[in-house]
């Protein structure tokens, strides 16, 4: 990690920081919206020197160069190989989330998705009339999520699910698709005229022996239905810069999708992300190598603490993302209510899992991406305050015990 420095910290409170200035006390620590409190690469801060330096920010046209980088980006590092005329850019992964939705549905459709699911999904769904058709996953011996393909397939049968939404990497359940689960998911979309919208805005973050595998490189006839949505947001915390990309090879998808998106007037984007992305895509490949080992150190440190200190709260094995999915039922309080409580007695801000749906019951989301100093911090508050719901609760069980 020579020549990045990940340790120290950036003060982002008081700078309109949504993360860190949402009405909070200057106490607390926010540990939930998925930005990260790192400095982005060099290079795209760099870039942004750029265009700050032309003095004038007018309308932006989006030249070949931005095209090219994201083509070879994909297609060397992941084997996603797709064209121009495949890309409608935008000005981020849910607006093109929904823009699709709209596109491939009629109100009154359903839209199916894995749960517990990222949130915005499930607005997004009804925000366009559709409904939600949830597909609950299930624990698998190794402690992680797994889908349960016969539940899917019953969902995806109902005559009105026209679309089924994949997260790969998942959010918030931090699993990475193997190729089999994604060549099953693809076969059975095909076999029921599902299109598939695949959100891989957390792909980069993706930790050894684990590898981000792009749906549409697997199967031309899976291509031939998926719309992929891609961003460097995520993975060099530029989410406010606003750029996105939405990839399908089928003109007619396209066509729609491209009229939604104007229906939207999500059509236009900003000079600053165009540069972020084209700097980040073309010179940003060493502080992501070095950003990615940093953090799972930081998943490494969270996960022993809780297992050395307070073991009875479990984190699920993590694969890809910086978010910490953390099983909180030992405790018998609901998610709600471990999640207010961190809040008031902790002064940490985090997510209750059941913002991720009725599915997240029993689980709390940590978002680790911060100088380890600033994680260790949180985690003292957070297990010394969880500890002290444990010490109550064995010793309410030991009374009604002992009565």
């Amino acid at each position: 990690m020579i020549g990045y420095d990940f340790d120290s910290p950036v003060g982002r409170r008081g700078t309109d920081s949504y993360k860190w200035d949402t009405p909070e006390s200057a106490g607390v620590l926010p540990m939930w919206v998925a930005d990260m409190d790192f400095r982005t690469a060099p290079c795209v801060v760099d870039a942004l020197r750029g265009v700050v330096d032309r003095q004038v920010f007018g309308y932006t046209y989006v030249p070949d160069d931005f095209y090219e980088a994201a083509i070879d980006w994909f297609s060397s590092r992941h084997g996603f190989v797709f064209s121009r005329n495949d890309v409608i850019y935008t000005s981020g992964v849910v607006p093109a989330v929904s823009a699709v939705i709209k596109a491939l549905t009629s109100p009154g459709d359903g839209v199916a998705l894995l749960t517990p699911a990222y949130n915005c999904f499930f607005s997004s769904i009804r925000n366009n009339g559709c409904r939600v058709a949830a597909c609950p996953m299930a624990l698998g011996e190794d402690g992680k999520y797994c889908i349960d393909f016969n539940r899917l397939e019953e969902v995806l049968s109902g005559d009105d699910v026209k679309v089924f939404i994949l997260c790969n990497p998942h959010n918030p359940g931090g699993r990475v698709w193997r190729r089999d689960e994604l060549m099953r998911i693809g076969q059975v979309c095909l076999s029921h005229g599902v299109r598939i919208i695949s959100d891989d805005i957390h792909c980069e973050l993706v930790y050894d022996p684990y590898t981000y595998i792009p749906l549409p490189s697997i199967d031309p006839d899976i291509a031939a239905i998926t719309v992929s949505c891609l961003s460097p947001s995520k993975a060099f915390n530029t989410a406010g810069l606003q750029i996105a990309l939405i990839v399908s090879p089928d003109d007619e998808v396209r066509d729609k999708i491209d009229r939604a998106i104007n229906d939207n007037e999500v059509c236009d984007v900003n000079p600053f992300g165009v540069a972020a992305l084209k700097a980040a895509y073309t010179q940003g490949s060493g502080w992501l190598g070095a950003l990615k080992e940093y953090l799972y150190g930081n998943y490494r440190y969270l996960s022993g603490r809780f297992a050395e200190e307070l073991p009875e709260v479990t984190v699920m094995p993590l694969e890809g993302t910086y978010l910490a999915w953390v099983n909180i039922t030992a405790l018998g309080r609901t998610s709600g209510e471990i999640n207010d409580y961190l809040h008031d007695n902790a002064q940490v801000r985090l997510n209750p899992g059941t913002m991720y749906g009725d599915d997240g019951e029993g689980y709390i989301r940590i978002n680790f991406a911060c100088p380890r100093r600033v994680l260790a911090g949180a985690l003292d508050r957070i297990i010394g305050a969880l500890r002290q719901i444990e010490v109550l609760r064995l010793l309410l069980f030991s009374r009604l015990h002992e009565s």
